[in-house]
């Protein structure tokens, strides 16, 4: 990688870790504590109030990236980090659920991510995107996995709402990082004036299809899950407080399984066998799970089996949208980004409510045999795929 390439890889993995462990240090405390404001003794609402998040953010990937392909990436992505921070904000002084509802609102209305994964895809060449997006995805991981360890001793310390202040604080260092640290903007990603937004183009495109439907599948699998691993970590033997003790392990050991894989087969040219790899470990560690819920799992073979799932689960954060940012023209790249994220949120959002629903249903074994049903469903419709030939310049096809 060249230096602005090390430049705009670690700044806007810096945005995305400042925003995400915003987001996701409150998933581990938010139920509890929002049980103690007016209104949160109803589990329906307290849940309706965490996963409006996930709804507004689906309804404006696609939008905000747009907007990025027409007016530039970094007013797109100034504009979301400050809905991020006033949706914070709100959150954090929240009197009753009603308003820590509206804040999450508008912390999901400042979808950025599109714009975001587009910039980075503007600044750096194809042989090297996909290590710049495994960075990011390496970021993501990590913070998950910070998030576990402080969020019950940052809720034992200043409560929910001192949480949610910390998080409008690291929005606005990230709204820093983008104003003077990530390099400048090329400027040949506008949309074009005779072939406007691309919206059709990508739309009908096989292989960015291919992709849409893998990240829904993954994110829906991802939440899915955790419906039940925690109950099994529990059954196994191990805490609630103790999860981290698993979950950070996995993540760490399992990025660097995949630095030390996926580089290299990227670089022989074998990115389309990874990838196909990485979904059939998905596909292997929901099978696994379905054979452990039907008895006393254990807690060796449960950390074996998310060392796996992560392994799978990051080596794919980090070729998909490298492969979409490939696969879309240049002018289209927000589009295309905007409804890869859009599909992503939409996974988040089915996996957690469906995901409910077969625990209920038909138990821990139901869950995963529906989850194994759909992986192996995305690995039969992505078989086909190609991986797209490199080009040597940044923001090829500009």
């Amino acid at each position: 990688m060249t230096p602005d390439e090390r430049r705009a890889s670690a700044s806007l993995a810096l945005v995305f870790a400042l925003r995400m462990l915003g987001l996701f240090i409150v998933l581990p405390v938010f139920a509890l504590e929002a049980a103690r404001l007016p209104g949160g003794d109803d589990p329906a609402r307290v849940g309706f109030a965490m996963g409006l998040y996930g709804l507004t953010q689906a309804f404006l990937q696609m939008p905000f990236g747009l907007a990025s392909d027409r007016f530039g990436r970094k007013r797109v992505i100034l504009a979301g980090l400050a809905v991020f921070a006033l949706g914070s904000g709100v959150a954090a002084w929240a009197p009753d659920l009603t308003w820590l509802a509206i804040g999450r609102a508008l912390q999901g209305a400042g979808a950025i991510s599109a714009a975001v994964t587009a910039f980075l895809a503007d600044v750096t060449r194809d042989a090297v995107r996909t290590k710049a997006m495994a960075i990011v995805g390496a970021s993501i991981a990590l913070m998950f996995a910070l998030s576990l360890v402080l969020a019950p001793l940052l809720a034992a310390w200043i409560g929910l709402s001192g949480i949610f202040a910390m998080t409008a604080t690291l929005a606005l260092l990230a709204m820093a990082v983008v104003a003077w640290v990530a390099p400048p903007e090329p400027r040949e990603h506008r949309g074009d004036p005779v072939r406007g937004s691309g919206l059709v183009e990508v739309l009908r495109h096989a292989g960015l299809l291919r992709l849409n439907l893998g990240v829904f599948v993954l994110h829906a699998v991802q939440l899915a899950m955790w419906m039940a691993v925690p109950a099994m970590l529990v059954a196994a033997g191990l805490d609630k407080a103790g999860h981290w003790q698993v979950y950070l392990p996995a993540v760490a050991a399992s990025l660097l399984v995949m630095g030390g894989v996926l580089f290299p087969m990227e670089r022989r040219g074998r990115l389309r066998e990874a990838f196909l790899i990485a979904i059939g470990l998905v596909l292997l560690v929901q099978l696994g799970l379905w054979l452990l819920a039907g008895e006393q799992p254990g807690l060796w073979a449960l950390g074996l089996l998310l060392f796996v799932f992560f392994v799978g689960f990051n080596t794919l954060e980090a070729t998909q949208p490298s492969l979409v940012s490939r696969l879309a023209p240049a002018y289209a790249r927000g589009a295309a980004l905007g409804i890869y994220n859009t599909l992503q949120s939409v996974g988040f959002f089915v996996g957690g409510a469906a995901g409910g629903w077969l625990v209920r249903a038909h138990g821990a074994s139901g869950l995963f045999m529906a989850c194994a049903a759909l992986t192996l469903l995305w690995l039969l419709v992505a078989w086909p795929m190609q991986a797209p030939a490199r080009t040597g310049a940044a923001g090829s096809g500009h």
